[in-house]
């Protein structure tokens, strides 16, 4: 299958030649499928921001390349300009960059930027609204008026109307209540079913990770240490624990479980496996 994005050996040094001097990423090369959803976990300072900026141009590498739908998005000026309409990127708190003076405004700036018609931007005003649950009775509203879950669905509607072929997501839950990060992930997924778009979500949540997610890629001291599926992932919990992360906690129960003598079998990882395995064990009949 031809790659959506594709780095080879992508390396980012900050502070170079001061005392301050870090390798943020270092020769980081893999391959990112059309309409896959792909978790990027790994502790701070692991280096996965740092990659995820050089996908849209906002950070030049120091050596390697990046290509998106196989062009070279540093080969021109033009070339970097133009795959910020192809790959779009959700900031950690993105409500922080709401500046319109009203939420219609404010999601649609960036369909603005691409000198679309009126009608054209309407349409994509309503379809991100629509995606992220922000009501139209909420469009002449001013953004700073809303709730911290309500400016973080209108900052994501904002990129998401400019429909680019791959929306990137750094930590979209973070200091989120429990109910608001449901809502933003269920219309993550919503967003992806419904447009068949690419999606990459940064987080620390093992468990957004594993509700969501058909890959993983893990960031361990700039490299990346590890890259699969969620079974092949979460079955090497010792060496992520050694990595300073967590596993999810249904697989950490599950673990606990299998200590203590019980069959449970091996692919557990959200709280619906756990429980549909329990209820195996039980014969199918769920407690009172």
């Amino acid at each position: 299958m031809e790659s959506v994005i594709r780095t080879e050996n992508l390396t980012h040094v900050y502070s170079r030649g001061t005392p301050f001097e870090k390798t943020a990423i270092h020769d980081v090369s893999v391959e990112i499928h059309p309409g896959e959803l792909v978790a990027v976990i790994g502790h701070t300072g692991s280096g996965k921001s740092t990659f995820m900026q050089h996908l849209n141009g906002l950070l030049r590498p120091d050596s390697g390349s990046v290509y998106v739908d196989g062009e070279d998005i540093f080969a021109s000026k033009e070339a970097t300009r133009d795959v910020r309409f192809k790959v779009g990127l959700v900031f950690q708190y993105p409500e922080y960059q709401l500046f319109e003076e009203t939420v219609y405004r404010d999601i649609s700036f960036g369909p603005r930027n691409m000198k679309l018609s009126e009608s054209e931007r309407d349409e994509r005003v309503r379809e991100a609204a629509r995606l992220t649950g922000v009501g139209e009775e909420l469009f002449e509203r001013s953004p700073l008026e809303l709730s911290g879950g309500q400016k973080r669905r209108v900052a994501i509607a904002g990129v998401m109307a400019m429909r680019p072929r791959v929306l990137i997501l750094d930590e979209p839950t973070a200091g989120l209540d429990p109910a608001g990060c449901a809502g933003v992930i269920r219309n993550i997924t919503d967003y992806r079913e419904e447009t068949g778009s690419t999606v990459l979500l940064v987080t620390h949540s093992m468990d957004d990770a594993a509700k969501i997610a058909g890959r993983l890629i893990v960031f361990h001291e700039g490299t990346i240490a590890m890259d699969g599926t969620p079974d092949e992932v979460f079955s090497r919990q010792r060496e992520l624990v050694e990595m300073g992360l967590d596993v999810p906690q249904s697989a950490a129960i599950a673990d606990a479980l299998r200590a203590r003598g019980v069959a449970l079998p091996a692919s557990i990882y959200t709280s619906r496996s756990l429980r549909e395995a329990v209820l195996d064990l039980a014969g199918g009949v769920a407690p009172c």
